[in-house]
């Protein structure tokens, strides 16, 4: 980095600086450091050596600085502080912890590092570091483990165990692997042991449990910031529980029954998780009584070799001060409530206690104007004078010129680029216009003055040194506006575990040949001395089928898209029959139509647009973030129908926030440029302004007429707007379905677009197909879609399905906590007091006005309004419109929330009585929020006395469920896929679709879609083996019923050779080395599915013999007989009866002959 650390060294004041740190404490002061160079001067302070502390005052100027420090150095990270107001919940997301603790990873790890943190992450105390270096496990291949030892000391380290490890801080224990899934890591741990020593360690992928890569070591950090050991653990509860006693005993004297009763149960339940569940998870809020010596992130560098670096001093020092009051204010009525314990108070150290620290410490202050501050001892005050790059707005001329200037006055010039392509083509353009300009990979290389150098980095602005005469441009100087960030792709290998999602006992099923049952376990059964594991299923009339466990696919769980009762089916009857072929009817039918359609789609022509022009280019360079991988390949194809000839139908979908309006602003561009006019219709007036809002901003620099048509704009201008459109000077046009009016005419519409098709009426859809006659179609929906569906009606609906969220989104901390009017006011505040805006969900339309009034009276500064469904839909447009635009702070309102809005200004959330909302009602309404890049807070309240009644620990499962821990959410996004299934539908498909299951339902389509398209499919026929092997998989070998019955079901779906080899390289991955019960599994899997090519419904063992029952409608090339009956000789019969029969006395292991004569009959198939 000498390029850049070179030139200040001439810098008056700099030198001084250098040695002014050399001396061992006292504070040195700099001012004239703009925002742009302060990274640049910390970094260049001893050449980039040492541990260094940058000390900020908000939490968003922290992480601008980790971006721009990343430059200079990797090795830097953010400490957030704790959250300590909100300690009191029972359950809270990883998120924060785990940054923290890659902080102190990082600081553990590396000789030296950069520690960027905010005033009052240095005021949380924290254990001793030698503590928590003694708490990292390191586990090697080869050391010798004591499996209950490990498992004990992993839940001491705070994680947490569970069947398999999906989540960060999660462990599992199958037989000798065990999982692990530290908070450091991108990807878990799989340890595997030989007896007691370890075998292997790899990491693995989290989605599918496959393993990726063989590691030799692995460190684990702990899960929690607290690591006790089991004394600690007991002297700890036990100095809570006689403070306890003590502060009840005074509550009692001044009559508080209530509060004495809280401080006590309080105390009790602390005792009982840490002692008998070892919980580990809230006992940072007590930590002085765990913890004898507390000490301040300051402390865990040494004081000779770090130098602390404090930003805005005077804010920086508010900051702590702020925190500190709103400590104690909220701590001090807390107390007197008796939610807390007195000793809790010391929860935070003074601002003053930190200020001591720093002033005995090698410290700068970065300030841009000297200010005076009483706080700090400072020893020597140096001023710099730094300024900014004026910014070029996209003209490559006036940056020629300006660099002419500062070559002609000697400078050294360095421009970056955030992409490597771009500043090797700057280096090129500015040789072109006779500039001395070069791209280097090498920041060591000193320039000389008059040279520019370009290379890669990502800085968002510029600066220049006047006095040495040094410059550094960055791209978002000279295009204007920040390029895009970059993210980390995470790898996925193999398809996503297609599970059993999560079958219960007591969940209903269907069975293709039998019907709606439910489902009753697994039992094990032997027959004939052979041991196999059967499926019991209930029938209507007390009837139960079993199964065995090997034709699972036969089963699904059955999904419909309502949440009422589906009817049982009687065992043997008719209706179910019925009902099959009823639906098969209708899909038939649904089926062609969809391919009729699409053929005369095919069939007719449209408009034809050019390729991609320059301005295209241009404009889509300016948007400002990463396109996902999901939106480039949904953009390629979308602009690949708009230039060939047929008519575009595409389904775009997507979660809210995943970018869909992107690409509609793409597409709707690209048709302007070929002089085509554009309409955009929208469900809500809302949603029309957000959109017009977001088409302006980004078309602001090219010349395109934008317009809107909705409620909003006044009659005179809805016609002026409406003259325009009919003249064609108007490129686009956004409205509601005022669009859809008679006296709306356009000159020449090219492409219409249409957001959440299904929120509008038959009416208005009829309307719609009447202006879609041959015109280009693109319509966006946030219901998402399930795959299934999705593969069954490819070459039909053109769908692009956006799964990956953007990167910038910050997962929601969650906090589960009984309500405490208390937390409320203080939540609230916080999010207002950051500039921000909260909705409070609150879903009795009765009482909504009083809980609005309620929460004006808790936070008299805030302006609250509400909202709910029984409104007319213009005060419910007007009250929005107000939120939208920041004039109310907090929204009270039902759960008419859950569709559709996106305000990235409202990033706390509170719901009232979570537990009586479903899951996926809860999923929904949680991503309301945490649409920017701010941390984003939901609170998730419930009623004391509702969750009591239930054990503490079935209390704690029912919570965790709600936080984005539990794998409710999987089964929640199922819920909301059926609804999006049955969306894209219609009404009436949605009635069979509920009649036989989702499944089943997306069998039968994709059947029929082939049919329909003329595709020979396998007749459909069932293909059953019954041998007297041990086939079935053991507890030993895998216990939890959730994971065999997915293994079975996966077993069951083998085709191929290359299925089986997968999955048992799969089961000795994750399971170990599989029992003879587990191979001869797999093997009759791939028996079974080579037969059913070879059209045999039933292989049967009787004795020594083994029957091959055909199908009777089996296309079979029969010529092939006779030398198969030659090749067996005696060992084989053949009947021939309206189900024909080979009679077969296999000769050595029985598998592999059956699965040769197998293969033979499947020859003759193929040969047909």
């Amino acid at each position: 980095m000498r390029a850049f650390t070179e030139p200040l060294t001439q810098l008056q004041g700099y030198e001084e600086l250098e040695q002014a740190v050399q001396k061992t404490e006292g504070v040195i002061l700099v001012s004239g450091c703009i925002d742009a160079v302060k990274p640049h001067i910390v970094y260049s302070i001893h050449n980039g050596s040492g541990n260094r502390i940058i000390v900020t005052f908000h939490e968003q100027k922290a992480k601008e600085l980790l971006e721009e420090y990343r430059f200079f150095d990797k090795n830097v990270a953010y400490y957030p502080a704790k959250d300590i107001l909100f300690y009191q919940s029972d359950i809270r997301g990883n998120v924060l912890t785990s940054e923290r603790i890659n902080a102190l990873k990082m600081m553990a790890e590396e000789k030296e590092c950069t520690i960027i943190t905010t005033f009052d992450g240095l005021m949380n105390p924290m254990p001793a570091p030698e503590k928590f270096i003694q708490a990292v496990k390191k586990i090697s291949v080869g050391d010798t483990v004591e499996l209950n030892e490990l498992t004990r000391h992993l839940v001491e380290l705070g994680y947490e165990k569970n069947y398999q490890a999906e989540t960060m801080g999660e462990f599992s224990v199958r037989g000798g692997i065990i999982d692990i899934f530290p908070l450091t890591e991108e990807t878990p741990f799989r340890i595997e042991l030989w007896g007691d020593e370890v075998d292997s360690i790899r990491s693995f992928d989290p989605e599918s449990q496959r393993s990726i890569e063989n590691l030799e070591e692995i460190y684990i950090y702990p899960a929690c910031e607290l690591v006790l050991t089991e004394e600690e653990r007991r002297n700890g509860v036990a100095k809570i529980q006689k403070e306890a006693e003590k502060a009840a005993e005074k509550f009692r004297k001044e009559m508080k029954t209530e509060e004495a009763y809280r401080v006590k149960s309080m105390a009790d339940q602390i005792a009982e998780e840490t002692m008998e569940y070892g919980i580990t998870a809230g006992l940072d809020a007590y930590l002085s009584y765990f913890c004898e010596e507390r000490v301040s992130l300051l402390d865990y560098l040494k004081k000779e070799d770090s130098i602390v670096f404090l930003d805005e001093t005077v804010r920086t020092i508010e900051r702590g001060q702020s925190t500190e009051t709103e400590f104690s204010e909220s701590m001090k009525q807390r107390l007197e409530k008796g939610y807390i314990l007195p000793g809790q108070m010391r929860e935070l150290f003074s601002c003053k206690e930190i200020l001591a620290q720093i002033n005995q410490r090698r410290c700068v202050a970065m300030v841009a104007l000297d200010m005076k501050c009483n706080q700090l001892n400072i020893k020597d005050r140096i001023a710099i004078e730094s300024r900014t790059v004026n910014p070029y707005n996209n003209s490559f001329e006036l940056l020629v010129k300006d660099l002419k200037r500062y070559k002609k006055n000697g400078y050294r010039m360095i421009l970056l680029s955030s992409s490597r392509t771009r500043a090797k083509r700057l280096a090129e353009d500015l040789m072109n216009e006779e500039l001395p300009a070069f791209y280097s990979e090498d920041f060591d290389r000193v320039l000389s003055p008059g040279e520019i150098m370009t290379g890669y980095g990502k800085v968002k602005k510029g600066y220049e040194y006047p006095a040495v005469k040094f410059v550094v441009i960055s791209e978002s100087d000279i295009f204007g506006s920040e390029k895009k960030k970059k993210k980390r792709h995470r790898m996925y290998e193999g398809e996503k575990i297609a599970s059993f999602t999560d079958l219960n006992i007591g969940d209903y099923v269907v069975h293709e040949n039998h019907g709606l049952g439910i489902y009753r376990g697994i039992e094990k059964i032997e027959v004939d001395k052979t041991v196999k594991d059967y499926i019991k299923i209930e029938y209507a009339g007390g009837g139960n089928l079993y199964i065995l466990a090997t034709q699972l696919e036969l089963i699904q769980k059955y999904a419909g898209a309502d949440a009422k009762k589906p009817k049982l089916n009687k065992l043997g009857g008719q209706e179910w029959n019925k009902t099959k072929t009823k639906v098969r009817g209708a899909v038939k039918e649904i089926a062609g139509d969809l391919v009729r359609l699409y053929a005369v789609r095919q069939s007719e022509r449209g408009f034809a647009y050019g390729p991609d022009t320059v301005w295209q280019r241009e404009f889509e360079e300016m948007f400002p973030f990463e396109e996902t991988e999901d939106q480039d390949l949904a953009i390629e194809a979308t602009k690949k129908d708009m230039e060939s000839t047929k008519i575009m139908d595409r389904l775009i979908c997507g979660d809210v926030g995943y970018g869909k309006t992107e690409i509609a602003i793409r597409a709707a561009f690209k048709a302007v440029q070929d002089g085509k006019q554009v309409a955009f219709l929208v469900p809500t007036t809302i949603l029309a302004q957000q959109h017009y809002n977001n088409f302006v901003q980004r078309m602001k620099d090219f010349p395109v007429n934008i317009d809107l048509l909705c409620r909003f704009r006044s009659a005179g201008e809805q016609k002026k707007t409406l003259e325009k459109l009919k003249k064609g000077q108007v490129d686009i046009i956004i409205g509601t379905h005022r669009l859809l009016s008679k006296d709306v005419v356009f000159k020449d519409l090219g492409l219409l677009m249409i957001d959440e098709e299904q929120r509008f009426g038959v009416t208005h859809k009829e309307k719609i197909k009447q202006l879609k006659n041959n015109i280009d179609v693109l319509t966006l929906t946030a219901t998402p879609i399930p795959r299934t569906l999705h593969m069954s009606l490819i070459g039909i609906r053109d769908m692009s399905v956006l799964e990956e969220p953007p990167m910038d989104r910050i997962p929601i901390q969650t906090y589960v906590m009984e309500y405490n009017e208390e937390l409320v006011r203080e939540a609230i505040s916080r999010e207002l007091a950051r500039g921000g805006q909260a909705y409070y969900v609150y879903n009795r339309v009765k009482e909504i006005a009083d809980v609005a009034t309620k929460i004006a009276e808790l936070v008299p500064e805030a302006n609250v309004a509400y909202a709910h469904g029984q409104m007319s839909e213009r005060e419910l447009e007007n009250v929005m419109y107000s939120f939208v635009n920041g004039d109310i702070d907090v929204l009270v309102s039902t759960t008419i929330i859950e569709t559709g809005l996106d305000i990235s200004n409202v990033n706390t959330m509170i719901i009232h009585d979570s537990d009586r909302y479903g899951l996926s009602q809860l999923y929904q309404l949680r991503g309301r929020i945490g649409r920017s890049n701010r941390t984003a807070y939901a609170f998730l309240m419930y009623r004391k006395n509702v969750m009591l009644k239930e054990t503490a620990e079935k209390r704690l499962a029912a919570i965790r469920e709600y936080t984005d821990l539990g794998s409710g959410f999987k089964i929640a996004m199922r819920d909301l896929e059926l609804r999006g299934a049955g969306n894209l539908l219609g009404a009436q498909q949605h009635g069979h679709m509920n009649a036989v299951g989702y499944d089943l339902y997306c069998k039968m389509l994709n059947e029929a879609v082939k049919e329909a398209k003329g595709i020979r499919t396998m007749e459909d026929f069932e293909t059953s083996v019954d041998l007297n092997v041990d086939a079935y998989i053991p507890d030993s070998y895998i216990s939890n019923e959730f994971q065999k019955l997915d293994i079975y079901k996966r077993i069951a779906g083998i085709e191929t050779q290359q299925d089986y080899d997968d999955m048992l390289e799969e089961l000795l991955d994750r399971f170990g080395e599989p029992g003879k019960a587990v191979l001869n599994l797999l093997a009759i899997a791939k028996l079974k599915a080579i037969a059913h090519q070879g059209y045999v419904t039933e292989i049967k063992q009787t004795g020594k013999k083994v029957r091959f029952t055909l199908y009777e409608k089996a296309r079979l090339n029969t010529e092939g007989f006779p030398a198969l009956m030659q090749k067996y000789r005696r060992g084989l019969q053949f009947k021939n009866e309206q189900e024909p029969k080979f009679i077969l006395e296999p000769q050595g292991n029985l598998i592999l002959a059956l699965t040769e004569f197998a293969e033979e009959l499947k020859s003759m198939a193929e040969n047909m």
